[in-house]
């Protein structure tokens, strides 16, 4: 250990003592009889407290020594004191992590012993370890609370059984569709030969994505290296496992899915860590699934907020991919059918490379798009309590004679919240101010804040009686769809139950946004977007960047224009993000945002942390806070709609509750300097825990919501 020189010799004396210190032999507990070789096992000890993010060394009886290796599981007794006997006496029984195996401690008393070895099984391979502390790092976490997202709950009858041989490397695939985009050969031949190209994919609309990603996955395999895939829902995790086993067979890829049951989930992630299998495919947790010579990492629709964690320290999976293949020199593919602002600055800091079609051939496979305003209805009576506009209307008619009609409706339930029908002023509960909303066709408005119910509401501001609503739930809709067109199916797919597919049969399919079924043969004959504007009009600095994804991740399921399929949105045509999807130009209008947030100092071009909290602890954690020159706070501001511990606060001005006393402010940094950020407020919340013992203020480093 160094020691800070001084005129004195006061420096080489203190790094004299601390190497003798350092040197001296490990002393166990009385009665322990201490390992031969390695005596000291250096532990993470499972528990996510900031002051604590650090190993402890304990002592390896000679019994334990053979099965005690660095990335086993143990279980060790964590505080309490050593008493006179030089026994542990008191503290609790704590799970860990052996990170490593020394001959020698920097603690110079007597070492607790290791308690028990869980399991010989070695689960925290050093490159996970290594992975986990640059991820606690960044997010300004624990390197215990990154673990738990990482390696999975033991599971000894898992353990207990053996895993399969490892399959020789496939055969480099074709090209296939990937021949549709400029370098996408290219791009093939560079993983089959090892290399580690980074991409930015712009995915054509269609059905052809999960094969082209299985492709991707079997050109890095047929070099001799593993594949890692992370996806956002288990639908298409479904399709890209469908693909791979088509294209490869059984026994090459692992599905990592919380469905599969802990058991089976854990047999199959540590097939991947025993090597037993190269390529995983996954959710977000996947990102850390320990693939043995990775060489490719997938993240596909990385905008998708599933891809946020939404545990401490909130990782992003972009990010920990970006960060692993740094650390392992993999290939990177960041794919979707839109394109986010992040991975737009991907490509113009020259980071990677575009990999994306012409246009002509975008126009061949993308379906006709058009735009009508709300104003436009139709003639017929029930289209018109369907909220159709003309065009919509004739559209779904003439598809529906060709196959099934998608129709996106951004708000789930009923009626989820009331305007004066006159004045359009917001309907508020009289008991608490809350906003008013219809939970049935007969049913009384309800407060959407304390239950009350409204049986003779009248308007404030003009007097008026008559309510109407701001924005249709699916299900309303699918009522009212279903009397606009008598004799059609109609089926709804939302949170409370996820179509995967529907069939190809005509039929009026209304999802969320995000829960949109893939129709079975062409695709859809025709798709509405209804109510662009509540899409448009959230007050989050990514409500444009999110319309898009979402409007063009409903539009890809259309067939083409040349086969008839038509995209009609109900917007405002001159809007931005209306533009880009007519346009079918993600790339385009991740451009544009990229350069606002350039002259804004917003993210990605700057680095960002949100602070939420009481309005005393925020005050408390920025008072202590020391950050790089030329940082800067934005607040702190009340927190409306969220819970206390909500990162952005985002949420609608006129129906959000604030949060009594719920404060968030912005902490802002230049280029270069997150490392120094996430430092500095993981340093500030020690301190305050240390000094205060006051409650957690949450801290979330480059937020996905930012209202």
């Amino acid at each position: 250990m160094g020691g800070v020189s001084s005129a004195d010799g006061t420096g080489e004396q203190l790094a004299f003592i601390r190497e003798t210190v350092r040197r001296a032999k490990p002393r166990a507990a009385r009665g322990v009889v201490l390992a031969e070789r390695l005596p000291v096992a250096r532990v993470l000890v499972d528990k996510g407290v900031l002051s604590l993010d650090q190993y402890f060394d304990y002592a390896v009886p000679e019994a334990m020594s053979e099965e005690a290796q660095p990335g086993v599981r143990v279980r060790v007794r964590f505080g309490g004191r050593v008493g006179a006997h030089g026994r542990r006496e008191g503290g609790a029984l704590h799970d860990g992590f052996v990170v490593e195996r020394r001959e020698d401690s920097d603690y110079p008393g007597p070492l607790a012993p290791l308690a028990r070895v869980l399991s010989p099984e070695r689960v925290l391979t050093p490159k996970l370890l290594r992975l986990c502390r640059a991820v606690a790092d960044r997010y300004a976490g624990t390197l215990a609370d990154v673990l738990q997202l990482a390696v999975p709950p033991r599971h000894a009858g898992a353990e207990a059984e053996p895993s399969p041989r490892p399959l020789p490397p496939p055969p480099a695939p074709a090209p296939g569709s990937w021949e549709r985009y400029a370098y996408g050969p290219e791009f093939l031949a560079s993983l089959a030969g090892g290399h580690a190209p980074r991409a930015v994919w712009t995915a054509l609309p269609g059905p052809e994505w999960p094969a082209e990603v299985a492709r991707a996955v079997a050109a890095t395999l047929a070099g001799g290296r593993g594949a890692l895939v992370v996806l956002p829902d288990g639908r298409a995790v479904a399709r890209v496992d469908a693909a791979l086993r088509g294209l490869l067979g059984e026994g090459r890829h692992a599905v990592l899915a919380a469905d599969a049951g802990p058991q089976e989930r854990y047999r199959r992630w540590l097939s991947v860590s025993r090597g037993s299998v190269r390529a995983a495919i996954g959710t977000r947790a996947a990102v850390f699934a320990p693939v043995r010579d990775l060489g490719l990492v997938v993240v596909w629709s990385d905008g998708d907020g599933s891809h946020s964690d939404p545990n401490a320290p909130y990782p992003h999976v972009r990010e920990v991919a970006l960060l692993r293949a740094a650390e392992e020199g993999a290939a990177v593919l960041i794919g979707g059918v839109s394109m986010t602002v992040e991975a737009a600055q991907l490509l113009r800091s020259g980071w990677a490379r575009p990999l994306a079609a012409a246009r002509e051939t975008v126009r061949q496979v993308a379906p006709r798009v058009r735009t009508v305003v709300e104003t436009d209805q139709a003639r017929d009576e029930a289209a018109r309590a369907a909220r159709l506009p003309s065009v919509a209307w004739e559209t779904a008619r003439e598809a529906l004679t060709r196959g099934p009609v998608l129709v996106q409706v951004p708000r789930r339930g009923y009626v989820p919240r009331l305007v004066c029908g006159r004045c359009r002023e917001a309907a508020r509960c009289r008991a608490c101010g809350g906003p008013l909303e219809s939970p049935g066709a007969d049913a009384a408005p309800v407060c959407a804040w304390c239950g009350t119910q409204e049986q003779d509401w009248h308007c404030v501001e003009c007097g008026s009686f008559r309510l109407r609503a701001a924005v249709v739930g699916v299900r309303r809709t699918a009522e009212e769809l279903g009397k606009a067109f008598p004799r059609v199916p109609v089926r709804t797919s939302g949170r409370d139950a996820v179509l995967a597919t529907v069939p190809g049969t005509p039929a009026l399919v209304l999802a969320t946004p995000g829960a949109e079924p893939v129709a079975e043969g062409p695709g859809y004959a025709a798709a509405l977007l209804l109510d662009g504007w509540a899409l448009l009009n959230r007050p989050d600095l990514r409500a444009g960047e999110e319309a898009v994804r979402r409007w063009l991740t409903a539009a890809s399921l259309v067939r083409p224009a040349g086969e008839g399929g038509t995209v009609v949105i109900v917007a405002e045509a001159g809007a931005r993000a209306v533009q880009a999807l007519v346009r079918w130009d993600p790339a385009g209008h991740a451009g544009v945002e990229l350069d606002e947030r350039e002259e804004l100092r917003f993210p990605p071009v700057s680095r960002m942390a949100s602070v939420t909290g009481s309005a005393r602890g925020v005050a408390d954690l920025l008072g202590l806070l020391r950050l790089p020159a030329g940082a800067d706070v934005l607040g702190p501001v009340p927190v409306f709609g969220g819970a206390a511990g909500s990162s952005g606060g985002s949420g609608s001005g006129a129906g959000g509750a604030r949060e009594e006393g719920v404060e968030r402010a912005l902490v802002r940094v230049a280029p270069g300097q997150g490392a120094a950020l996430a430092a500095a407020l993981k340093a500030a919340q020690i301190a305050r825990l240390a000094l205060r013992g006051a409650e957690t203020v949450r801290i979330r480093v480059d937020p996905t919501d930012i209202g």
